[in-house]
């Protein structure tokens, strides 16, 4: 293991070199950096320190593969910036690997989603209809969350299936207000016909833990839903408004 310190004069040097090279790359490119200042500088650190020991400033996000030079060249490592990100995970992700370089779109979106949780999760204002259209093209979502999109659908400003896949003793005792369906994870497949005309709006589903909803939002990909959203941890983190009965 090589260990190079980070508080001296070589590396600091080094440091303002590569800051000056993803610069210059930004411009060159059309690139904007991260809005999280924490990516940018863990990447810029890891290029340095690549810089230094191999004299080359290959991806840190990767291992270096090979000892000698000659070895490194035919392993084809990554330099930056590398061709991958160049060719196919800027244009279509917004982003490289390491996340540094982005798109203007990119950024501005990730900027934006960044606001939307730090809105829900601190409860200073209600969410725009913008930042509830940004949470519901997430993968899961957290109770905060949710609890500030079924505030924002109430008010018609989004609209959205919110679908607990538990079994009907466990709906029955407890379940979030505002649920729409219940589709029990047991009898998926003869249930969900309740949902087969309404593939195209954006399904939230719950259960207990996470664990089940996380299944079923599997198989509803597989079965044609457009967006199909895991409400993460389930209904026991849930702080919301909660129902029971028939």
């Amino acid at each position: 293991m090589i260990k190079i310190d980070m508080n001296s004069t070589e590396f600091q040097t080094e440091l303002e070199n590569t800051k000056n090279f993803t610069d210059k790359v930004c411009s060159q490119f059309g690139f904007v950096y991260n809005p999280e200042d924490e990516v940018n500088e863990s990447v810029q650190m890891g290029l340095t320190r690549n810089k230094l020991i191999y004299n080359k400033r290959y991806c840190p996000c990767f291992m270096v593969i090979g000892i000698t030079k000659e070895e490194q060249k035919a392993a084809d490592n990554r330099i930056c910036p590398c061709k991958p990100a160049l060719e196919y995970e800027i244009p279509e992700e917004g982003k490289c690997h390491c996340g540094i370089f982005c798109t203007k779109e990119y950024a501005s979106k990730f900027a934006s989603t960044n606001e939307a949780e730090i809105v829900v999760h601190t409860h200073s204002r209600g969410l725009s209809t913008l930042e509830c259209e940004l949470l519901l093209e997430k993968e899961s979502i957290d109770a905060d969350e949710l609890e500030a999109l079924l505030e924002a659908r109430a008010l018609k400003m989004v609209d959205f299936n919110l679908v607990d896949v538990r079994e009907w003793m466990e709906w029955k005792s407890r379940r979030i207000e505002g649920t729409d369906y219940l589709i029990p994870t047991t009898s998926f497949y003869n249930t969900i016909g309740q949902l087969e005309n309404q593939k195209e709006i954006v399904t939230i589903v719950y259960c207990y833990s996470g664990s089940r909803s996380a299944y079923c939002q599997h198989v509803m990909h597989d079965l044609g839903f457009r967006k199909v959203i895991n409400f993460d941890f389930g209904i026991m983190t849930y702080k919301g408004k909660v129902i029971s009965g028939n």
